[in-house]
């Protein structure tokens, strides 16, 4: 487990909730890993309380299983669960990226310009973690851009269970062809194209589709099958 620094205006409980799932996001705890409320508490430095709560709140969305007398587990990747995150983000970036089209103001697209040149520059150097860092910025930037940035910040748990297989991706397909796609994202949105960029959106979430064979095949422990 990779530390994660508190944030000064976090609770006990968000901290620990956003530790928790930050290393569920990055696979530093992999799926079916075992995990403990009293070690997670003594490696951030608080109490069992905030923890288990934070626990339970990631079960109810199928994040961790919980076992009685077993104890807890992260869970396995469902694919069932990855195709309703895609189709949960699909059918809102596509309405999000039309209204950026037609809000996105100098500033806004000066950051996408910004946080695009950074991501050409780590894709450069093979730097896939900055690049997925990157990724998700660029569109939370688009939110902020369409002024729906409380969307943007709802979302984000249902979203675990994509962004894992996201990052997953990262790391053995090497997926680096979004840095195109949030190229070409960002031309449409200069260019007021709400037909353009919804099609974007859709050729960018259609990557999962192209890489879910790869990732069962590097890491077939990882994913729960139907028997």
């Amino acid at each position: 487990m990779k530390q994660v620094e508190r944030l000064a205006t976090e609770t006990a409980r968000e901290y620990a909730f956003r530790a928790i799932m930050e290393n569920i996001i990055s696979l530093d705890l992999a799926p079916g890993t075992a995990i403990s409320e009293n070690e997670i508490a003594g490696f951030l430095g608080i109490s069992r309380t905030p923890v288990r709560e934070a626990i339970q709140e990631l079960h109810k969305v199928a994040i961790i299983e919980i076992y009685p007398q077993r104890g807890s587990y992260i869970s396995l990747i469902d694919s069932k669960f990855v195709e309703e995150a895609v189709f949960l983000r699909r059918v809102l970036d596509v309405a999000v990226i039309e209204e950026a089209c037609d809000l996105a103001t100098d500033e806004d697209i000066m950051k996408m310009e910004e946080n695009l040149a950074l991501q050409e520059f780590y894709l450069q150097n093979m730097a896939t973690e900055k690049i997925y860092e990157l990724d998700n910025e660029f569109h939370r930037i688009i939110y902020v851009a369409a002024r729906k940035e409380t969307i943007h910040k709802m979302r984000g748990t249902m979203m675990i269970h994509f962004d894992r297989v996201r990052a997953l991706s990262m790391l053995t397909v090497k997926d680096t062809n979004i840095v195109g796609d949030h190229r070409e994202m960002l031309e449409a949105i200069k260019n007021k194209d709400k037909e353009e960029a919804g099609r974007l959106v859709e050729k960018h979430l259609k990557r999962y589709k192209i890489d879910h064979d790869a990732l069962l095949e590097a890491h077939p422990e990882y994913f729960k099958t139907d028997n």
